[in-house]
């Protein structure tokens, strides 16, 4: 997984396809508190209603999140629908001139009924979906191979999305993977629930969930209490995949590559549980490492970390790259506590201000730690959503207080101001001033003391150039660590 940290350390943008089935998710929300009089069934008092796109439309926004440009081939119906479709995905970034419009079938739509009882936590009380099943036309096929063709040379990865709408029929599937691979193209599909996998042959990597690999065991000639990993290696020699990535909910993923036995690659427990929108964040989450250069098992464990975090949110969000990161840096033990690296640090502020949170920043030595210190720190940390403190290293008390200063060794000043509440991070410098940690991390609030003017506060320049503020916060009187060394050297 370190590899994995050293590609998220230089992730780069890169450009990918997505091929299949577009639709349109609707979400009605309200209150379900009561039962019908005329049957027993319960009613839903309508407060509001939701739309985003869904389907393979959700890959791309995941796509997206993490970096990617995108530009989406499929097919919606030539209606209001349709068009609204298109119009959300292109206030996302999202190419949209690779859909075809077709007057013979309905956009997708999928309707969830959402009732909130007794003031509780939200509960799908049910789906309405419009849609047609029909497989596409030659005529259409063709178009849709048409714009393939013309991305071909421009993309890094290609991503296939079957939900079984009709465009990923088995000649459609082959043409595309035909294509990707005579253009050096990785191609990885999210397969449809069908009892034979055989239209993805040839693909990359093909990612399907527990049941949907279970359901294709006897068209591999095995029964259906097949151990997981002969499944995989059966199903990865059968459609000649580079790799198989079977997603086991919260049993995190099973990986098998040609020529390397099976790994599995765990994930960690999750306080809210809802697998909707995980199996779309896997096949981005993998599109995206593959085309930053990572192996499969990398990019597995990316993936694996991506749907960690999609399956704590009811419904469903993309995740912003920078959450993953810090994500995978606190499940590689890499994030011990609150001290940090300026690199450890620079994600985790990114991952914060990607959620909308304010940095706050401050600097002292912190030899003795006393109610004037922690006075500081309550002020400090209420100019913002997460306090970053920065501590002067012992070499740079040293110099600024002298021979026998610091009293306390830095790791143990780190280690105290840890555990305080009011800190979100902590980090070591070994300059004279924190100037070049408040250019990197360029926080929205600088706070001092008030022994301070403005101008004298380091790095208020660039804060405010940023559009940031400078904050003087009062001190508590008589507290000081220099005298209270005076106090214990002189009782």
């Amino acid at each position: 997984m370190s590899k994995l940290l050293d590609h998220l350390a230089r992730w780069r943008p890169f450009r990918a396809v997505v091929i299949g089935d577009y639709m349109l998710d609707e979400m009605v929300y309200g209150d379900a508190e009561r039962l019908s009089p005329d049957a027993p069934v319960p009613v839903l008092q309508v407060e509001r209603t939701e739309r985003r796109p869904g389907g393979s439309a959700n890959v791309c926004l995941d796509l997206i999140a993490i970096r990617g440009s995108v530009l989406a081939i499929g097919v919606t119906g030539d209606d209001a629908t349709g068009a609204l479709l298109r119009d959300d995905l292109a206030a996302e970034g999202v190419e949209v001139d690779g859909l075809v419009a077709d007057d013979s079938r309905p956009t997708t739509v999928k309707r969830s009924l959402v009732g909130l009882a007794q003031h509780r936590h939200p509960q799908k009380m049910f789906r309405l979906d419009m849609e047609s099943r029909r497989p596409i036309d030659a005529a259409i096929a063709q178009r849709l191979i048409e714009r393939l063709e013309a991305a071909l040379p421009e993309a890094d990865v290609v991503c296939l999305e079957d939900y079984g709408k009709g465009v990923c029929t088995p000649a459609f599937c082959q043409d595309v993977i035909r294509r990707c691979r005579a253009a050096g193209v990785p191609v990885l599909v999210d397969p449809a629930r069908l009892d034979d996998f055989a239209r993805y042959r040839g693909a990359s990597c093909i990612t399907p969930n527990r049941s949907e690999s279970l359901g294709t065991a006897k068209s591999l000639g095995l029964n259906d209490e097949v151990e997981l990993e002969t499944l995989g290696v059966t199903m990865r020699t059968a459609l000649e995949c580079d790799a198989v990535v079977l997603t086991l909910d919260r049993d995190g993923a099973l990986l098998v590559e040609d020529g390397a036995g099976p790994v599995q690659v765990p994930t960690i427990a999750r306080e809210v549980y809802d697998v909707t929108g995980a199996g779309d964040m896997v096949l981005a989450a993998l599109a995206g490492a593959i085309a930053n250069g990572a192996n499969w098992a990398d990019a597995t464990r990316f993936a694996n970390v991506a749907a960690g975090l999609e399956v704590e949110i009811f419904g469903v969000e993309p995740i912003p790259l920078e959450r993953i990161h810090h994500a995978a840096l606190r499940e590689l033990g890499k994030l011990r506590g609150k001290r940090r690296t300026l690199d450890e640090l620079l994600v985790e502020v990114a991952a914060h201000r990607r959620e909308g949170r304010r940095i706050v920043f401050t600097n002292g030595c912190f030899d003795i730690l006393h109610a004037g210190h922690i006075a500081l720190l309550r002020e400090a940390a209420k100019h913002g959503d997460v306090l970053v403190l920065a501590v002067n290293s012992d070499a740079s008390v040293r110099r600024l207080k002298g021979p026998d200063r610091p009293v306390h060794d830095e790791n143990d000043r780190l280690e105290v101001l840890s555990e305080l509440e009011s800190v979100g991070a902590v980090i070591l410098f070994d300059e004279d001033t924190p100037l070049e940690l408040i250019r990197a991390i360029t926080p929205e609030v600088l706070v001092k003391g008030a022994d301070y003017k403005k101008h004298e506060v380091v790095g208020a320049d660039i804060v405010e150039a940023a559009g940031g503020r400078v904050e003087l916060v009062p001190l508590l009187s008589g507290r000081s660590t220099s005298a209270a060394i005076d106090r214990i050297r002189t009782p």
